[in-house]
């Protein structure tokens, strides 16, 4: 079956973030004087949105609701701060994002960062307008894995969700589009190993971003 849509995922699918979102998070943890954690152990830690990020980042102990609210909205601010300082889009990223545009494909990217620092992040690594559609955690909207975000997407898109890619790193994203009825496409290059994604459900993981374009429909 050839699709017509793509939904990316943000942070390690379209982009490494990962030392951006580590250095914020270790910034605000010394400020709150909790200990930093290295970068290598945030890889398995993102994917979640913030709050849940600072709640894994925090001593167990100091894990309440105040503390972890707290924690979550000095990362938020030190991030917006400086989200580009070392993210970068993944090598090939760049030129399939614009071949998909060329043909006329529809993109959008869903993550679970907050909306305004996704926009910032997106539109500071990509040209304007490579993406059709780029949303980010919001209020009274659930996050990932739930599919209402996705759903939203394909409305305003006009399209349908098994005509629609959903790619990802991470379990989350291959959850997300299982509930959404989206293909589950995972990528090898990101946060998460293959043996997680595999476990996840993936339909199929790739190694490369152009073998993303052999799956497209190009006859719109």
């Amino acid at each position: 079956m050839k699709f017509k849509c793509i939904i990316f995922d943000l942070d390690g699918t379209l982009a490494d973030t990962l030392k951006d979102i580590a250095e914020a998070m270790n910034r605000a943890l010394i400020l709150r004087a909790y200990p930093p954690i290295i970068e290598e152990k945030y890889i398995t830690m993102i994917g979640w949105g913030i709050r849940r990020l600072a709640f894994l980042a925090l001593p167990a102990a100091a894990r309440d609701e105040k503390t972890v609210e707290a924690l979550a909205a000095d990362a938020a601010r030190f991030y917006v701060e400086r989200p580009l300082t070392y993210s970068r889009p993944y090598p090939g990223i760049p030129a399939v994002v614009a071949e998909l545009k060329r043909r006329r494909l529809k993109t959008a990217v869903l993550t679970n960062k907050p909306d305004p620092v996704t926009t910032l992040v997106v539109n500071g690594l990509f040209p304007p307008g490579s993406f059709d559609l780029i949303r980010g955690e919001k209020a009274g909207v659930p996050r990932k894995p739930d599919p209402a975000s996705t759903w939203e997407i394909l409305m305003e898109l006009d399209r349908t969700p098994r005509e629609t890619i959903f790619i990802g790193d991470s379990e989350i994203d291959m959850e997300t589009a299982h509930a959404a009825d989206c293909h589950a496409l995972g990528v090898s290059w990101g946060f998460r190993d293959r043996s997680a994604l595999e476990a996840a459900g993936a339909d199929r993981i790739i190694d490369t971003p152009e073998e993303l374009l052999p799956l497209m429909d190009i006859t719109m």
